[in-house]
């Protein structure tokens, strides 16, 4: 099966390094730039321009390919879709990668494009049995490791990538525990990128394609995570508590300053105050044979020796 994978960085190399290395699957990488660094470990890289009056040229580079795995955003992936469907791609997982779509308010801040992507899979799904499936995984660990999720070039446009940015800053020993409406620490789900990579190889020769395929490498509320990650350094932390009159005067403030990063930083805290990046039942994980790392001792080995 030929598979194609949209982007170039951390996450879809995850998840072409799983794929050659777990499966007899051919991939392409799609990048709008060459990457020698990748073709140099033996990928095919397929330059290719997502503006929609290239979506011919695009649907042309995707003959043959039978899956698409997407770690693009909106509006490029919108011209991916289209492209694919036109091409006769019978699968298609959209760049999601974090909690359940039912999750997500109708006025989402972090939606990057998420949710006309969904209608237009929907909508191929119907009118030409294009399957789609979101790939479900909650927080990844990354956001934990020296550096964020910057060091190892995941979410570069999210803006909320490095370390500190969201829940902990392991350098500075400060944590930020969200509460939710029930008075109780929030609870997360979470998955390392190089779990995600086999969970997605391991999917992709499933017989059918639900609507969403959740995977979970672990899952706690914030107040354990703290602790795990207070273990594993071996110092204490300051933590800051926050409810939802402290979370909304945090966004005020960073509102009135015009600081977009500190919204977002806001914003994704309050996501997770809601419970929006927690699921109890992980259906992927009983379908393939992938044993995930559990998340204190991939930050037992992130965090050696330093």
């Amino acid at each position: 099966m030929r598979v194609a994978i949209a982007g170039s960085n951390g996450l879809a190399c995850s998840i072409a390094d799983a794929i050659t290395t777990n499966t007899y699957h051919q991939i392409i990488i799609l990048s709008r730039a060459p990457k020698p660094q990748l073709s140099a470990r033996g990928w095919q890289v397929v330059v290719v321009n997502y503006d929609e009056s290239h979506r011919q040229e695009l649907a042309f580079k995707l003959a043959g390919v039978s899956v698409v795995v997407s770690v693009i955003s909106s509006p490029p992936q919108i011209t991916l879709i289209d492209a694919a469907a036109q091409a006769g791609v019978r699968r298609f997982a959209p760049a999601e990668f974090e909690g359940p779509a039912a999750l997500r308010p109708q006025q989402d801040a972090l939606d990057r494009g998420k949710r006309l992507a969904l209608e237009r899979l929907r909508y191929y799904y119907q009118t030409r049995g294009m399957e789609y499936t979101s790939f479900v995984c909650g927080i990844l660990y990354e956001r934990f490791a020296p550096g964020g999720m910057y060091a190892s070039r995941i979410g570069l446009r999210s803006g909320i990538g490095a370390e500190g940015d969201y829940l902990v800053n392991i350098s500075q020993r400060k944590a930020q525990i969200p509460y939710g409406t029930n008075g109780q620490p929030a609870i997360i789900s979470l998955t390392s990128a190089e779990d995600v990579g086999k969970f997605v190889a391991a999917a992709i020769s499933l017989p059918q394609w639900p609507p969403e395929l959740r995977m979970s490498g672990d899952r706690m509320n914030v107040s354990r995570l703290v602790q795990i990650v207070e273990t594993v350094r071996g110092a204490g932390f300051e933590k800051a508590h926050y409810n939802s009159q402290s979370m909304w005067s945090a966004l005020q403030l960073a509102q009135s300053a015009q600081d977009i990063q500190q919204q977002l930083r806001v914003i994704t805290l309050m996501a997770t105050a809601s419970g929006r990046f927690d699921f109890a039942s992980p259906n992927l994980n009983s379908l393939v044979a992938v044993t995930p790392t559990r998340f204190q001792a991939w930050l037992q080995e992130a965090w050696r020796d330093r």
